[in-house]
C-alpha cells in the first residue's frame, strides 16, 4: 500500500480568531466550540491537537472591516458571525508556541494599513519567542469598509495595492536581512559589549510609498525573514508570488482546473529567476470524515440542518463588492468593474445567486470530501498527484472536531501510503517546509538586502 518515494503531503489547520470563518452557520453545531475564540485554552488546546496531527502549520486568517457589502449593512453578518468580532491572529502565538515544539503559524497581516518599520519588529519577535516557526501571509485587503475605517474614502485600485506591497516587502527585507549582521550580537560579560554597533546598520529607504531611516530594532531572529505565504490568483498577484512568495494559496473545481493554475505559478518562480520548487502551493480543502462511507454522509447531513448558505453569499457579496441580494435567484449575476478580490470576481461573473446557494449549502465554497479514511486519503493524493499541488488548508466545519476525525482517521491512511510524516524534522518552520535552509535562499530578491552599509541610500524597490 505504501507509495515508495512519493511526494510527502504538506497540511495547515485553516481558522481565523473569529467564530465564523468559512463553512457559515457551523458555529450552531451542539460540538463545536467556535463561539469560545476569545479563551486562550481553546487556542492552546488546538496547537497541542495539531502538533499530535503532526500538522505543519496553523494558518490564521485576518480581515480589516466588515461585510457589509449584502443587503447593503451588516445585520446578517452580524447574527452569523461572518467573520465578525474578528480578533488579532498574531497576539495568540505566543501562547501557543509555549504549547509546542513544532508547529508553524502562518499569520495574516495586511500591509496596506501597517507601518513596515513596527510591522518588521513583530514579526522578529515572534520569530524569536517561537524559534522560528513563524510564516507570514501577505495580504493588500479588498475591502472598502476597512479603507474607510482608516479613514480613506475607498481602498487603491487593485494592481496600485501590489504596487504598494512590492515596496513594502523591500523595506521589511531591508530590516530583516540587512540591519543587523549574523555576528553583531557579541554578549560578552567581562568587556560589557552586548552588540557591536559597527555590525547594526541604518537603512535608507525613500520610495513611492514609504520613507524609513532607522536600524531594525530586534537582532536577527531565527529565520530573519519568516516563511512568506500569498494567495493572490489574478494576473498581478501571480508576478507577486513570483517574486516574493514561497507559499501560496490556490482553489480550483477539479484537478485538471488546478494543474493549470500550478504550472502557470511554477513558470511564473522560473521567469523571476528562482527554482520551481521554491514556491509550496497548498489548495483549500473541507472534509467529512467517518469510519464507514455511510456514516460520513450522515454526518454531511446533519451538517447541513445546521449551515447557512446565505451567510456564505454574504461572504460572496464582499469578495466580489457586489450586493448579491439585489439579483433574482436565477439572474446571472455580472461582477464587473469592482476593486475586490480579481481572481474570485472572474471565476464567478455569470453564476446566479441560486446555483452560488448550492454551492454554499455547508456555508463555504471550498472543494468538499466525504467519506472513510481510505476513500478521503486517496482523494487527497489524486489531488496532488494530478495537479502538482504540494498540500492543503484544511477548513474547519465543526471546531475542533473536524481536525479530530482528520487526525484519528485520515492521518493514518496517509501515512500507511508513505503520504504524509511519521514524525516532525528539527528546525525552522522554513527547514520543515523545504528541508534546506532555515533562511530565505540567495537566489530570493530579498537576499540583494544583505550586508547593507550606515553608506549605502536605498531608493525605491528592487
Amino acid at each position: 500500500m505504501s507509495q515508495s518515494g512519493a511526494k510527502k503531503i504538506l497540511l495547515n489547520a485553516f481558522n481565523m480568531n473569529c467564530v465564523g470563518h468559512i463553512h457559515h452557520g457551523m458555529w450552531t453545531h451542539p460540538l463545536d466550540r467556535s463561539t469560545e475564540f476569545t479563551s486562550l485554552d481553546y487556542w492552546t488546546d488546538l496547537a497541542r491537537l495539531l502538533e499530535r496531527g503532526l500538522f505543519d502549520g496553523l494558518f490564521i486568517a485576518d480581515i480589516l472591516g466588515v461585510y457589509d457589502v449584502y443587503q447593503n449593512g451588516i445585520d446578517l453578518t452580524a447574527r452569523e458571525s461572518i467573520q465578525l468580532p474578528v480578533n488579532d491572529p498574531l497576539l495568540l502565538v505566543s501562547a501557543m508556541a509555549g504549547v509546542t515544539q513544532h508547529l508553524g503559524f502562518g499569520l495574516t497581516a495586511n500591509l496596506s494599513y501597517e507601518s513596515p518599520y513596527p510591522f518588521a519588529r513583530r514579526l522578529s519577535t515572534l520569530d524569536h519567542l517561537t524559534n522560528g516557526r513563524v510564516g507570514w501571509n501577505i495580504v493588500t485587503g479588498y475591502l472598502d469598509s476597512a479603507a474607510r475605517a482608516m479613514g480613506l474614502q475607498q481602498q487603491l485600485a487593485h494592481d496600485q495595492r501590489y504596487d504598494q506591497a512590492d515596496e513594502f516587502l523591500d523595506v521589511t527585507y531591508q530590516l530583516w536581512e540587512g540591519s543587523w549582521q549574523d555576528d553583531a550580537v557579541i554578549a560578552d560579560r567581562q568587556r560589557r559589549i552586548y552588540a557591536d554597533a559597527a555590525k547594526i546598520h541604518a537603512i535608507r529607504h525613500h520610495g513611492e510609498f514609504y520613507q524609513v531611516e532607522g536600524y531594525h530594532l530586534s537582532s536577527p531572529s531565527p529565520q530573519r525573514t519568516p516563511v512568506l505565504f500569498q494567495a493572490g490568483a489574478s494576473d498581478r498577484g501571480i508576478a507577486f508570488a513570483a517574486r516574493h512568495a514561497e507559499c501560496t494559496f490556490v482553489n480550483g473545481s477539479t484537478p485538471q482546473a488546478m494543474k493549470a493554475q500550478v504550472e502557470r505559478l511554477r513558470q511564473a518562480v522560473v521567469a523571476a529567476g528562482r527554482q520551481a520548487d521554491d514556491l509550496k502551493i497548498f489548495m483549500g480543502v473541507s472534509v467529512i470524515v467517518a469510519p464507514t462511507e455511510q456514516q460520513a454522509q450522515e454526518k454531511y447531513q446533519e451538517y447541513l440542518r445546521y449551515a447557512s448558505p446565505e451567510a456564505g453569499i454574504a461572504h460572496f457579496s464582499s469578495s466580489t463588492g457586489i450586493d448579491l441580494a439585489r439579483f433574482a435567484l436565477d439572474e446571472p449575476i455580472q461582477v464587473s468593474g469592482v476593486q475586490a478580490i480579481e481572481s474570485v470576481t472572474k471565476a464567478y461573473s455569470g453564476w446566479t445567486r441560486r446555483r452560488l446557494l448550492e454551492q454554499y449549502a455547508l456555508g463555504g465554497r471550498y472543494p468538499l470530501i466525504i467519506g472513510d479514511a481510505d476513500q478521503v486519503a486517496e482523494a487527497l493524493i489524486h489531488w496532488v498527484d494530478e495537479s502538482g499541488i504540494d498540500g492543503f488548508n484544511l477548513t474547519r466545519i465543526v471546531n475542533p472536531q473536524s481536525y479530530i476525525d482528520f487526525i484519528e482517521l485520515v492521518v493514518p491512511a496517509l501515512q500507511q501510503r508513505g503520504r504524509y510524516k511519521t514524525a516532525y524534522q528539527e528546525g525552522t518552520l522554513r527547514r520543515k517546509l523545504f528541508n534546506q535552509h532555515d533562511r530565505l535562499p540567495e537566489r530570493h530578491v530579498a537576499a540583494r538586502r544583505r550586508q547593507l552599509t550606515d553608506q549605502q541610500t536605498l531608493a525605491g524597490t528592487l
